[in-house]
């Protein structure tokens, strides 16, 4: 299976990669990622060599890039987004012409290249903010509620138009929120994890009683790769973790498995429109492809800590200039902990 990633430098994107090209030797990747602040090709350091892999600059907006770049593919993955929910809010239009008209390009290109499966990677925010005891499963309402999750709901539907006017073989996962290695800091649970290990503040968001669930990235790319596989065309597959905890909770478990103190939270003024709560029912996945999350996030937490607590390099890496000047001056009067935002740089979770 010759496979075309779309932003396979990113963080889900990369350890998908990773993943497929650890299984087996009759998996062939081309990355083809424009490599914006959040793609980084450190991320596949350990299989840059491989001659199985090959990685390709390009932008998915731009149509005779993606058509050179995807010659010669039998499936696409797409990853390829602008996924952080306040870069949205701040200017959306980043996230309508990557997340829309990037999907309608690589559409419009494996529809002409005969690609027979394309698998569209999208998110249980196109689902909206749920009342408690409620679960979305993959035929519940889209309502998105911020640019970003709007983006994906609109890219999602444009897959599916695609099935039902050309037969084009699509498929569509909608996944909870990730966690594990390589994620880039301004994304909820590494903040967390590396303002604790250096002593700064954990930024907490309102109340801090939104409710997530926790996927860890193995898991989920484990779940893709059986959709790809397996998963029947025109269907749309939820991938789950088996954690719901509120963002505070969270925060606090972060600061046990540090050995850090409570006096590290920090509210600060909430994200507009923050949805509340998400929740899947993942019963398809397991039914028909026999995928169930294996790591809790007591020991994805535990393995991501210490990933990032021995990744020191990496983080040094992608976490200055861009980065630093973003949140400087998108934060710098945020609520009551305007200064510790200013002064650090780095306050932002993730949904």
């Amino acid at each position: 299976m010759n496979i075309f990633v779309t932003g396979g430098a990113g963080f889900i994107g990369s350890n998908f990669i990773t993943h497929v090209l650890g299984l087996s030797q009759e998996y062939s990747i081309v990355n083809f990622d424009k490599l914006t602040y959040a793609g980084n090709l450190a991320n596949l350091d350990s299989i840059a060599s491989n001659p199985q892999y090959t990685f390709i600059q390009g932008d998915i907006c731009d149509p005779a890039a993606v058509a050179a770049a995807m010659a010669g593919c039998h499936t696409v993955v797409h990853f390829a987004a602008e996924s952080h929910v306040d870069r949205t809010i701040d200017d959306p239009a980043p996230a309508i012409a990557t997340n829309v008209t990037g999907t309608f390009v690589l559409l419009q290109i494996a529809l002409k290249l005969n690609i027979k499966k394309f698998l569209h990677v999208s998110s249980d925010e196109v689902y909206g903010d749920l009342p408690l005891g409620t679960f979305a499963d993959e035929n519940s309402q889209l309502r998105p509620s911020s640019p970003y999750s709007a983006s994906k709901a609109s890219s999602d539907l444009i897959v599916r138009s695609y099935v039902r006017s050309f037969d084009f073989p699509a498929v569509i996962t909608r996944a909870s929120n990730n966690y594990g290695p390589f994620q880039f800091p301004e994304k909820f649970l590494p903040l967390l994890i590396t303002n604790a290990l250096e002593d700064k503040p954990l930024p907490i968001y309102g109340d801090g009683k939104q409710e997530r669930n926790w996927l860890h990235v193995t898991d989920h790319c484990r779940g893709i790769l059986a959709v790809l596989e397996r998963g029947r065309i025109g269907e749309v597959y939820n991938i789950g973790g088996l954690d719901a905890i509120e963002n505070l909770t969270l925060a606090r478990r972060v600061l046990r498995a540090t050995g850090k103190t409570e006096s590290l939270l920090s509210h600060v003024k909430d994200r507009p429109g923050h949805d509340r709560r998400y929740a899947l029912t993942c019963e398809k996945m397991e039914r028909e492809l026999g995928w169930k999350p294996s790591i809790s996030l007591d020991q994805g937490l535990h393995k991501t800590i210490e990933w990032y607590r021995s990744n020191t390099a990496w983080l040094a890496g992608v976490r200055g200039g861009e980065y630093l000047t973003y949140y400087q001056k998108h934060y710098a009067n945020r609520g009551p902990s305007g200064q510790f935002i200013a002064e650090s740089g780095r306050n932002s979770p993730e949904r």
